[in-house]
């Protein structure tokens, strides 16, 4: 579990985050949803240590990640996973020899173990016999699932995703999804989704946090967020047409 404590966070005299109260709980898909420049990024670099808030706490199964020593520090970032919006794979390497990359810098596994580990996330993203290829040769959705066999190398507690869906088919944002959904489970980890898509925020949102110039504004499930009240929340989920259509038929 991750906890945020009465976090804030300005730029320049600007507030960007205003005591942010929230928790992401094991074992479940937790969304960080709203509109651009809410702070859904700047809350996630806080959570991950990129960013160190004005206030407030950020805590990892209790220990306070800003107040910890480093070496407890580095532990805990050892135990992330982090699937990037644009998958961020390295273009000059191998599938295999991407996913091979964090267990080459931070396990102590012989070359075979790594080998054999990357070769098991890939089977388990469903990509095989294609250790070979370049991230150019295979298309954006067999590179977010490189992405996700990346990510989940190190077996992380914690899995952060960035869009996880951009630039996807409909189909294939499915795959994806459920792919995330199955290893959360699978792995009892903490995974956290920044996301704009709601089909993904209904088809796996076990909690949803809805961020609002800055504040916490809303939290719920995936059936919640279909009814609430909330009026920013509803211009947020049913601003396409196709939402305000299927609000329609729910009423």
């Amino acid at each position: 579990m991750i906890e945020i404590e009465s976090l804030s966070k300005s730029f320049s005299g600007t507030q960007v985050l205003n005591d942010i109260n929230l928790s992401f709980k094991q074992g479940k898909v937790n969304m960080i949803i709203g509109q651009s420049g809410s702070g859904k990024s700047v809350l996630t670099k806080c959570a991950v240590g990129l960013l160190k808030p004005d206030t407030g706490r950020v805590l990892y199964h209790g220990q306070d990640f800003f107040s910890i020593s480093d070496d407890e520090r580095r532990e805990i970032r050892q135990k992330m996973g982090m699937l990037f919006q644009g998958s961020a794979l390295f273009d000059s390497m191998s599938i295999l020899e991407n996913v091979m990359f964090p267990l080459k810098m931070f396990s102590k596994m012989s070359l075979k173990e790594q080998m054999e580990r990357a070769q098991f996330c890939l089977r388990r993203v469903k990509i095989e016999g294609k250790d070979s290829l370049f991230p150019s040769e295979i298309s954006g959705g067999m590179q977010k699932r490189v992405g996700i066999a990346r990510a989940i190398a190190m077996k992380p507690a914690y899995l952060f995703c960035d869009e996880p869906n951009s630039g996807l088919d409909p189909k294939t944002s499915i795959v994806i999804d459920k792919l995330i959904k199955e290893i959360t489970e699978e792995l009892d980890i903490t995974t956290i989704v920044i996301s704009h898509d709601m089909n993904s925020v209904i088809e796996i949102g076990d909690h949803i946090h809805f961020l609002y110039n800055g504040s916490m504004w809303w939290h719920g499930d995936k059936r919640d967020i279909l009814s609430t009240d909330n009026k920013e929340v509803n211009e947020f989920v049913y601003a396409s047409s196709f939402m305000a259509e299927l609000k329609e038929k729910l009423k």
